[in-house]
């Protein structure tokens, strides 16, 4: 059962994670979600509707300090966390003889130390409630490619941190996975998703799966999760 559990997903006020925060509120779960401007995280609480479910929180990931403030508003308001979706993230995508130094370091503080900086905050929490804590890496994780230099190079760290966490953590009951999607119908890099889309993951799907590791069977735990649509010769 997971009505009335508490989730904080970063980066929840589009894509893949509003997504997860409509299917998990669905369910009765009272969520959170994060990012760095206010008027947009509000905008994306009220499109959820039921404002009593809903926490919007502006916090900027790479700042362990937000996301400590983060997790005491959720527990000064719902007084538990039981699920941390680390989910923010960014991709700039160039050669790397072209790259630039700022993106370069943007990609690293966001996509990778700010997953760190998630669990770091929320780790006490999940241990009081014996949690799940999931992060969104990426197909990148696995597969290089050229121009991906950056983006392949924090989500390859996202998929072993996390691995290594799943480790730590096991001896508290805390779950931990990480999912690799593939393509998925957001804004990222500037995407506006659209019917050309239609071949792509939708974010309602990895809100899905999201939703069947929360409920599987607790003596069950998929660690690492690759996901990828099923007909991209259809783009």
């Amino acid at each position: 059962m997971i009505k009335n559990k508490v989730a904080y997903i970063t980066g929840g006020s589009k894509g893949i994670g509003l997504g997860v925060a409509k299917t998990l509120l669905e369910q009765g779960v009272r969520v959170a979600i994060s990012g760095r401007n206010l008027e947009t995280v509000k905008k994306a609480a009220e499109s959820l509707g039921n404002s009593e479910m809903v926490l919007p929180i502006v916090s900027d990931v790479t700042k362990l300090e937000d996301e400590k403030k983060a997790v005491a508003e959720i527990l000064d308001k719902f007084g538990q966390l039981d699920f941390m979706i680390a989910n923010a993230g960014v991709g700039h995508f160039a050669s790397v003889d072209e790259m630039k130094d700022e993106d370069w370091h943007q990609m690293i503080d966001t996509n990778l130390t700010g997953v760190f900086h998630s669990l770091k905050a929320a780790v006490s929490a999940l241990k009081e409630s014996e949690g799940y804590y999931i992060t969104l890496a990426s197909l990148a994780g696995t597969n290089f490619f050229a121009n991906g230099a950056g983006y392949n190079a924090t989500k390859f760290g996202v998929v072993g941190f996390t691995q290594a966490a799943m480790l730590d953590l096991r001896k508290y009951n805390i779950k931990v996975s990480t999912i690799m999607p593939g393509s998925v119908a957001t804004h990222f890099n500037g995407n506006e998703p659209s019917e050309s889309d239609k071949w792509k993951i939708q974010p309602e799907d990895i809100g899905k799966l999201v939703l069947d590791l929360l409920t599987m069977h607790p003596r069950t735990l998929p660690s690492k999760i690759e996901v990828r649509p099923t007909r991209p010769d259809l783009k």
